[in-house]
């Protein structure tokens, strides 16, 4: 028989990363979080989480089980809601608000699996690279990859986001050899008066390479890049997405930003919201992979 008991554990440790705040969400105890997931790795024959002193982290044991323990979790929740009758509350709108890469190029398959689902609700979907303000109601739930929250919001922080320096394998290949040892000879691709840019630029290998153009657009960063025009500054997970990018040789992955999903206090009990929260968790951990890079 499945260790049905012991599912819960295993998703919210894979969700929260700690045995601490897996507990705390599932109003359990240390001990029996750790427990119950000791008891499925040993029933299974494998172990799940890998334990390090930055958090409990999927092996490749886990990652497998993960989208079966999802789609289990998923059926159980639509299975209660019919029997007791709570779909009737799964209804109405949510304004999430996110980054315009962020949901073009991830969050579509997430979005459409969950109106799949729950197909009273509806979600109203505010792209901007501004943050949107929750505690001034311009939003229900927020994506946001920074280093710092500060507003009074309810958050889960799921994990870091990668910045990196990346360019076309072919500009590369091209202009990499001829560039003079401070980058003289390459190309930045200017995002205009960003200081945050600057920085990256003075702290790269390539601090004497010519700035050029102002596109204040990171989509179109990303589309120049792939054509060649020069070097910039973006998420790691384009590389998986496009693979004729690559990141600049040389330079680092800047971690410091961690992506959030934020809410208003007041909405954490609406149970539309938090069905799509913790979908929206759950389907965000499990491509975190593109985003840490």
């Amino acid at each position: 028989m499945p260790d049905w008991k012991s599912l819960p554990a295993f998703l919210a440790v894979a969700r929260h990363g700690s045995l601490r705040a897996a507990a705390e969400h599932m109003g359990a105890t240390h001990a029996t979080i750790r427990r119950q997931v000791e008891a499925l790795e040993a029933r299974l024959g494998a172990q799940l989480f890998r334990r390090g002193t930055d958090g409990f982290h999927l092996t490749a044991a886990g990652r497998t089980l993960l989208p079966d323990a999802l789609e289990a979790e998923s059926a159980l929740l639509k299975g209660f809601n019919a029997v007791q009758g709570l779909d009737r509350e799964a209804s109405g709108r949510i304004r999430l608000s996110a980054d315009p890469m962020t949901a073009h190029f991830l969050l579509a398959p997430v979005l459409a699996d969950f109106s799949g689902l729950y197909p009273d609700i509806e979600i109203e979907l505010i792209l901007s690279f501004d943050i949107t303000s929750i505690e001034k109601l311009e939003a229900d739930v927020s994506i946001r990859h920074v280093t710092e929250v500060d507003e009074d919001v309810v958050g889960r922080k799921l994990f870091p986001l990668s910045i990196g320096i990346y360019a076309a394998r072919e500009y590369l290949d091209r202009a990499l050899p001829k560039a003079g040892p401070k980058g003289q000879g390459l190309n930045w691709i200017g995002y205009g008066p960003v200081p945050e840019l600057q920085q990256f630029i003075d702290t790269s290998p390539f601090p004497k390479a010519r700035v050029r153009h102002q596109v204040p657009d990171p989509e179109m960063h990303l589309h120049l890049a792939r054509a060649g025009a020069g070097m910039t500054v973006l998420a790691s997970w384009v590389q998986a997405r496009f693979p004729e990018l690559q990141r600049v040789p040389g330079t680092d992955l800047d971690t410091r930003r961690s992506t959030w999903v934020l809410l208003h206090s007041d909405l954490r009990r609406v149970r539309r919201v938090r069905l799509f929260v913790d979908y929206l968790c759950a389907s965000l951990m499990e491509r975190r992979a593109d985003f840490i890079g």
